[in-house]
């Protein structure tokens, strides 16, 4: 009998596993929406989904935007030119910058589900091109 219940989670684990959605995210000195910037910028994602950052160009990173975390979600800031793999869990939205580039309007935006934390991550003051760039993708989260 607990050889059948090991079995019967182990099959359940494995579709749940298996329904989990990747989203590839490139990291790019020029895009579609211009000069540094993350692409796609809007993630739509439901939790257990992965969503991988690719430095398709040199000198990025991805750190999370300071108050823009659903809560629970611990921060995270990668180093320079490093793929990074961010397994989303917990609903809302989630702000994503580069570090250098920040001013220069490089922002992403992962919404995970319901967006929980909407308010409080759209309360978040933004830096120089960071501001129009973010407002556009809080437009976005349905």
């Amino acid at each position: 009998m607990l050889k059948k219940l090991m079995m019967t989670a182990a099959i359940v684990l494995a579709a749940g596993a298996a329904g989990a959605e990747t989203f590839e995210v490139k990291m790019l000195n020029k895009g579609d929406a211009g000069a540094m910037v993350f692409e796609p910028a809007y993630v739509k994602a439901q939790p257990g989904d992965v969503v991988k950052f690719i430095p398709t160009d040199k000198g990025h990173n991805v750190e999370d935007i300071d108050g823009m975390l659903p809560e629970g979600v611990e921060g995270f800031k990668t180093k320079f030119n490093e793929e990074f793999e961010l397994t989303v869990e917990a609903e809302g939205v989630y702000g994503i910058k580069c570090t250098p580039h920040y001013a220069m309007g490089m922002v992403a935006l992962i919404q995970v589900g319901e967006a929980v934390n909407l308010d409080d991550a759209a309360a978040v003051k933004q830096k120089g091109k960071a501001k129009a760039r973010m407002a556009d993708l809080i437009a976005q989260v349905e």
